[in-house]
């Protein structure tokens, strides 16, 4: 939630039910803002040893779990209840209440019948969604650095409580409403909270009492902001709904952005009941009119409304959108959005980082070099140092490094070093440094970081253990070097140290002196390509998915995997050169770039807006911290299980498997479900605006109803069953190949060319009652008649209108598809001539009856198939 007015921050504390009773939860911050580390600790009744598991529990089942409303599972009653306030659902509801009131039981039955059918179905398949995403939920990580009994320990989230002590470090989320007891550079992420993307740091004493804003109390941090550098232990003070964030979360609980998708089916759905406003009141009108029986020509006037109305729509919706999530969920895919299933057919650009997600993720330490190039012992000892030493996040480098040699016993066991301070890692300095003690007692800062950050803070450099000034022309042949071995797919970074003053006891140090530094030499690392990341990136482009590598490492790195995964590289643009970019500039050339590198995390999410504002749809797929703002950003967030806290919070989907094959079959399941979804919109638009005309027409020239009401339902309610196999249905191949997105524009236009053509049939079936089988007085022969026309070809119509192919002959429904129509059908002639015909009002058709229905049906089928081929020919769809 982004709020930039502290007014309205102010005004949200003191006025929104249940944010811990408003200015007093702001009051209490302020209080403890302003009070000493000790006295802090004796509030909350816990020392720097952390809180006892008794203690612990107790709490906890005082406090509840640190949990936010928004995560809450609906219970069955509230699952049902959302279904049944669908308007579709509710209009139905009333037009069943007033065929009761009417005394219309029949009606009644049938139209409840709709109901329970939709509704059932729709509440089945989205708590076997919702069921299956929680399993494999539960498999996802999302932990807590606590202190307990004097021992660190890592705890799920949701059981921590006010009084825990926790460390923080960079990529960690903070995980509740703390007070900072020791800080570090410690600098966080507030945008979910302030919409402000500057970070802000964090102390641990604050003296400003004229501040009232909580969210400006320099060493209170709050649930929701992330740690961007630093490392910093605080004790927790709320936990949950009694978080910040917590009770912001339960006061907008439900309320989430409508997507592209969300919007096209309220269009759809309202241009369906605008239809129905129309006709409804026609045809009530003209029955009322000409045949003088009001109540009769209401009764007709309801069931057509019914007839028109697309009550299966919800239930089409969720359980294509649920079986696509169930889909997924075999593959080990968390869908943590139902709508992202779609957003993944529509995609037609994945943007996504290098490291862990093309590459494998497990980087191995190749080469410890000298300034020179040749092998250094000493440099791999530095760098050991380095990465043993820092507290803040380890990175895969880190790793790899303590993975490559073990020196721990060397280092720390026998006391060789002790680490005295650090400087830690931030995306802005590209480096981190570490200040030990070694057994001379001697201090010496050491600190990696990006070859060119750490070079220009370099004005010596060690070769053969002689220290000497760098010399331009010697600097020039090392950048060489390292672009040899970056060309080669190394990734490079530099070691560097500085001997420190002893004399200088108790200093903090800082960023401030990272300057005058030795240069010592590199460690060459490669991350290979994961071994289906060219196959799933071939077949991302097969299905007209680009592919674009948004990277903080350098674009030699960058297009060397890309050669060795065969991505095309059509043009590379850095971090420096967006900087210098309008968003104008940056969306064309973002049009043609493949490799975007030396990014920060706000150039990654600028990218990600300036190809949306184009007009694309964009997937991010991503696992670190700088990766949490593109995941927000994009259409479909995509992260893996090994990912971030704040990446695996930011995203829509998450990957269990290391597999990037799954990325294509997600890509292919959204274009099938929106596929099958799309059949049931374009069929009963179709249907209902043909259907309009007819029954205007029949109401006006007919001496009688053209359709008894409980005709009308019974054939809706038979049609309505056919429907419900359209989600197990299978999509084209053709259709397949490329993204696909809502326009209630297109939707339109074939409704406006294909609908009519089923009126031309009704009026031919008019005819064929009125003057081949005399039904001019006999009105229960034409309306069976009409009945089973119309069952008919509705029921068949759909066989056509599921594929731009020839129907039948070069694509073929599922079995399920066509195993439910043909019973529709059967069942639906068999009322005709059933104990139950003479209560629905039907009689025996004559024999030549269905020689003229099967020539009509033939060609109904040949002149739909002939139109929808011009109109794929003319319009592209």
């Amino acid at each position: 939630m982004n709020i930039r007015d502290t007014k309205i921050i102010n005004s949200i504390i003191a006025n929104t039910p249940g944010l811990t009773n408003g200015a007093r939860y702001a009051n209490t911050l302020i209080e403890i803002s302003l009070l000493e580390t000790k006295a802090v600790l004796e509030r909350n009744s816990v020392t720097l040893m952390g809180l006892s598991e008794e203690e612990a529990e107790i709490r906890q089942k005082k406090y509840g779990l640190n949990e936010v409303a928004r995560e809450k599972k609906l219970n069955p009653f509230s699952r049902l209840w959302k279904n049944i306030k669908n308007p579709l659902v509710l209009l139905l509801v009333g037009l069943a209440v007033v065929s009761y009131i009417t005394g219309d039981i029949r009606a009644t039955i049938v139209i409840g019948s709709m109901v329970v059918l939709g509704v059932v179905l729709q509440f089945v398949q989205e708590a076997r969604a919702d069921n299956a995403a929680e399993q494999l939920q539960a498999m996802v990580s999302t932990t807590a650095s606590v202190i307990r009994d004097g021992k660190k320990l890592e705890i799920p989230l949701k059981e921590l409580v006010p009084g825990d002590i926790i460390t923080l470090a960079a990529g960690d989320m903070v995980p509740a409403d703390v007070r900072m007891l020791a800080t570090k550079d410690l600098f966080l992420n507030q945008a979910s909270l302030t919409g402000e993307s500057v970070p802000v740091e964090k102390f641990v004493n604050h003296s400003d009492k004229d501040v009232n804003n909580p969210l400006e109390l320099g060493n209170i941090c709050f649930l929701g902001s992330d740690v961007e550098s630093g490392s910093g232990t605080a004790v927790v003070l709320f936990t949950g709904r009694q978080t910040y964030f917590g009770s912001l979360a339960s006061s907008i609980t439900g309320e989430r952005e409508l997507t592209s998708f969300d919007k096209g089916i309220n269009q759809f759905t309202w241009l369906m009941i605008q239809f129905m406003i129309v006709m409804v009141p026609l045809v009530f009108l003209f029955n009322g009119l000409s045949k003088g029986n009001w109540m009769e020509a209401f009764l007709f006037a309801l069931a057509v409304a019914v007839g028109l109305t697309p009550e299966m729509l919800p239930m089409i919706v969720t359980v294509n959108l649920s079986k696509g999530a169930l889909s997924m969920s075999k593959k080990k895919v968390i869908v943590k959005r139902l709508n992202a299933i779609q957003n993944f057919g529509a995609m037609d650009t994945l943007c996504t980082d290098k490291t862990g997600t093309i590459t494998q993720g497990k980087i191995i330490l190749e080469k410890h070099l000298d300034a020179r190039g040749n092998p250094s012992v000493k440099v791999l000892h530095f760098g050991y140092i380095n990465s043993y030493f820092q507290t803040g996040l380890k990175n895969l480098l880190d790793i790899a490094v303590l993975n490559h040699v073990d020196l721990k016993e060397q280092i720390v066991l026998n006391g060789d070093y002790q680490l005295l301070d650090e400087i830690p890692f931030d995306f802005n300095r590209r480096r981190m440094s570490v200040v030990v003690e070694d057994h001379e007692d001697d201090h010496i800062l050491i600190c990696k970081g990006a070859v060119e950050e750490i070079m220009g803070l370099c004005s010596h450099v060690e070769l053969d253990g002689e220290v000497l000034e760098v010399l331009p022309e010697h600097d020039i042949k090392r950048r060489k070097m390292i672009q040899e071995l970056n060309a080669q797919g190394f990734r490079v970074i530099a070691i560097a140290y500085k001997m420190v003053e002893k004399e200088v006891h108790d200093k903090v140090y800082s960023i401030n002196d990272e300057f005058d530094l030795t240069l010592l030499g590199y460690l060459a690392f490669l991350d290979p390509p994961k071994q289906d990341a060219a196959e799933a990136l071939s077949l991302l482009e097969t299905n007209n998915v680009k592919v674009k590598i948004l990277t903080g490492d350098n674009d030699t790195v960058t297009a060397s995997i890309c050669a060795q995964v065969n991505l095309p590289v059509e043009s590379i643009l850095l971090g420096s050169q967006i900087d210098e970019m309008s968003d104008k500039t940056l969306a064309l050339e973002a049009e043609k770039t493949t490799i975007f590198a030396k990014l920060s995390p706000s150039h990654k999410q600028r990218i990600i807006k300036a190809l949306q504002q184009d007009g694309h749809v964009v997937g991010f797929m991503g696992d670190g911290i700088n990766d949490a703002p593109a995941l927000k950003a994009a259409d479909v967030g995509i992260s893996v299980d090994t990912a971030v806290d704040i990446a695996k919070e930011s995203s829509d989907i998450i990957l269990l498997e290391t597999s990037l094959l799954v990325l294509e079959e997600g890509v292919l399941e959204g274009r099938r479900v929106f596929g099958n979804i799309i059949k049931y919109i374009k069929m009963a638009a179709s249907s209902n605006f043909g259907n309009m005309f007819s029954v205007l027409g029949g109401s006006i020239f007919l001496p009688f109803l053209p359709m008894l009401p409980i005709q009308v339902l019974t054939n809706n309610l038979l049609y309505d069953f056919s429907q419900t196999a359209i989600p197990t249905d299978e999509v084209d191949k053709e259709w397949l190949a490329k993204p696909r997105k809502w326009t209630i524009g297109e939707i339109r236009r074939f409704i406006f060319f294909i609908g009519p053509i089923s009126s031309i049939f009704d009026y031919l079936t008019f005819f064929l009652m009125l003057y081949v089988f005399n039904a001019w007085n006999n009105p229960a022969l034409f309306h069976t008649g009409w009945f089973v026309e119309s069952l008919v070809s509705q029921t068949l119509i759909i066989h056509v209108i599921r594929t731009n192919k020839i129907p039948f002959i070069q694509s073929r429904a599922s079995w399920a598809l066509i195993t439910t129509s043909l019973i529709i059908l059967a069942v639906g002639i068999g009322l005709t001539v059933s104990p139950l015909a003479a209560t629905l009002g039907f009689v025996t058709l004559p024999p030549t009856y269905w020689l003229y229905l099967a020539a009509m049906i033939i060609a109904y089928v040949l002149l739909t198939q002939v139109v929808k081929s011009w109109f794929i020919k003319k319009f592209g769809e």
